[in-house]
């Protein structure tokens, strides 16, 4: 689905900070501490010192060039003053070579932006940023220390600066220079990068781009890092953790600098972790009966009071249909499930949809061919690329490596007609019909889908762990405790259904005081488990911030897409993101698609998944009349 704004008032911010505000006239030129005063604030009710930032300044000087690639690069740029990993919280920028005018000095270059260059349809004050997020399980991402332009032509010739920004991960870790501990986790990974947002927006007099448009991309968690940077733009609830890293606040004139995002771009991104287990299960625990589903378990008990649940806090949500207009609701059916309604049926559209679209462009013969992402790749980083050639050279005949990430070639399954393909999808029972004429499928229901083509691949309970054992335990865990329990659904459960649980197979009373226990944990800014959810969470921070009157950022532009042949993510959690921005008055457009027979991966229905990235890019941004630096001037 393609969508527009509208306003939904559960769910839409009070207003925007404005970007334009933010990125302003921001820079950190030459002047010594002791050329500066410090100055008032615009409200004139406070003093800030203009030159408390200054290390942050990029050094002019300290350019590198790659004249094959045309490309001018800095490598390990810290952007914060107190970092807790210096190896993760430091950044690289590289900058098409028509934008700066470089004299070599030494080993270095010495750069001045060169005003009148144009690389496709973009200027020095006109030009945006591409950041990605290497990361589709939260592991961490460091800043490339030497240099690679493996990937990076189809960015700079399209006249994009790529900014490759190193953050925290799950867990907490040694620096292996000093050998001192850091935390890591939820928020440290947003926190991080919303410094480095900063750092480039300190910088933009001296930057040859448009620093107020900054696209964040990735795959997994990686997506959903970007989705949670791109609504919290000045979020409250992350400024102790900003000022832990003494991240730019001001700029070298006393600007106040902002962390919004211009836009997000996410594959098979993780939904809402507040609802995370009990979406799980309602998408497709609830038709499983097997393993930790069987119905003599206390999980099977659980699996389908969790499908339960979701169907109230789905209610509670109140999502619109973007075309009928209408509030989208989980009604009950005959055995009481909440598998009815127009929330349901909403969701069977976008599966019929996304086989319509695979129909219409499949020719037959047809031969699926399942693929495994077995690493993300976004330009930028050497060591990345020689991991997957690595993998790729150690692997069993017939894998290969496909566009930006590594993926295994599974044996092929031939389809000679279309009727057969169909055949084999409703072997377990009628749910799929197609129309040649019209083009249209009919999907009947959510069973035969889920039992076709997306089995539950996960345990109950899908992230959090009953054992503790996932990698969202260690996204929340703590300094002191590294995995910890996080859902507050499934906390509840445990507690009020324990008499029930108790007389059923594999029931552990101890789990009742490990969930209520472990959401009460707090990290080292004496933030508890449930507060750290709740800043993780997307919708979550859309409903924070209306409620408490605040001025959120929230990012224009949005492209999501997800693959329907895969059980990691919930599907229903992407969707009701795609919903809930679309409600936004901030959110000009957002683009989310669902692609059939595709897995965990960079799922799109045709094409490359960076060629269409790229395109998507130029397409947000239209030259302005003036540029940020020329209102400035």
């Amino acid at each position: 689905m393609n969508m527009t704004r509208r306003s939904l008032i559960s769910l839409a911010a009070v207003g925007s900070a404005g970007l334009a505000a933010c990125a302003n006239g921001q820079g950190a030129q030459d002047p010594k501490p002791s050329d500066k005063e410090p100055t008032e604030e615009t409200s004139g009710e406070s003093k800030v010192d203009t030159s408390e930032f200054e290390d942050l300044a990029i050094d002019m000087d300290a350019w590198n060039y790659d004249e094959i690639a045309d490309c001018y690069y800095q490598l390990a740029l810290p952007y914060c003053l107190k970092p807790g990993s210096e190896q993760h919280e430091s950044l690289a920028i590289f900058v098409p070579g028509a934008y700066l005018t470089g004299t070599k000095k030494g080993q270095h270059y010495s750069c001045t932006v060169n005003e009148e260059a144009k690389v496709g349809s973009f200027t020095p004050a006109t030009a945006p940023i591409a950041m990605p997020i290497n990361s589709p399980s939260c592991s961490a991402q460091e800043c490339p220390t030497s240099y690679s332009s493996e990937g990076l032509a189809r960015y700079l010739n399209e006249g994009i600066v790529y900014v490759y920004a190193g953050f925290r991960g799950r867990s907490g870790g040694y620096e292996s220079s000093t050998q001192g501990y850091f935390s890591g986790g939820a928020p440290w990974l947003v926190a991080d990068l919303k410094a480095a947002v900063r750092f480039l927006r300190y910088n933009a007099a001296a930057l040859p781009c448009d620093t107020k448009r900054v696209f964040i991309f990735g795959l997994g968690a990686g997506g959903a890092i970007g989705s949670l940077l791109g609504v919290s733009g000045g979020a409250a609830s992350y400024e102790p953790y900003l000022a832990e890293l003494k991240a730019a606040t001001h700029d070298a004139q006393g600007e106040a600098l902002s962390d919004e995002i211009y836009g997000v771009a996410g594959w098979c991104t993780m939904g809402s972790f507040e609802s995370s287990d009990a979406a799980y299960e309602w998408m497709m625990g609830q038709y499983s009966s097997e393993e930790t589903r069987a119905q003599d378990t206390w999980t099977g008990l659980l699996s389908r009071d969790l499908a339960e649940a979701y169907g109230r806090y789905v209610n509670d949500l109140a999502l619109e249909d973007d075309e009928e207009w209408s509030t989208l609701q989980l009604d009950r059916i005959e055995d009481g499930s909440y598998a009815g309604g127009s929330y349901y049926d909403y969701l069977v559209k976008v599966i019929g949809k996304a086989a319509s679209e695979f129909f219409k462009h499949t020719e037959f013969p047809y031969a699926a061919v399942p693929l495994t992402t077995r690493q993300t790749l976004f330009p930028g980083d050497p060591s990345l690329r020689a991991t997957v050639a690595a993998q790729t050279e150690s692997t069993e005949a017939g894998e290969e490596q496909r566009g930006v990430a590594g993926v295994r070639r599974i044996e092929a399954t031939v389809y000679d007609t279309l009727e057969s393909y169909i055949a084999t999808l409703n072997e377990g029972g009628r749910w799929l019909t197609y129309n040649a004429n019209t083009g249209q499928v009919d999907v009947t229901g959510l069973w035969g889908f889920v039992g076709a083509c997306r089995r539950p691949t996960r345990a109950v309970c899908a992230y959090d762990a009953v054992d503790r054992s996932g990698i969202a335990n260690q996204l929340f865990g703590t300094d002191e405790q590294p995995s910890l329990h996080f859902d507050a659904m499934v906390a509840k459960l445990v507690e009020s259904e324990a008499q029930r649980y108790g007389a059923a197979q594999g029931w552990d009373e101890s789990v009742v005081a490990a969930w209520r226990g472990d959401l009460v944990e707090t990290d080292v800014l004496d933030k508890t488990v449930s507060e750290r959810v709740e800043m993780s969470d997307p919708l979550a921070l859309l409903k924070a911030a209306t409620a408490d009157g605040q001025a959120v950022g929230v990012a224009p532009h949005w492209r999501l897409r997800t693959g329907l042949f895969q059980a990691e993510t919930t599907l229903v959690g992407e969707m009701n993101l795609a919903l809930a921005l679309a409600a936004h008055r901030a959110v000009e457009d957002v683009s989310f698609e669902a692609v059939w027979e595709a897995g965990f991966g960079l799922s799109e229905r045709q094409g490359d998944a960076e060629g269409n990235l790229v395109e998507w890019i130029v397409k947000c941004c239209p030259n302005p009349k003036k540029s940020a630096k020329e209102d400035a001037s």
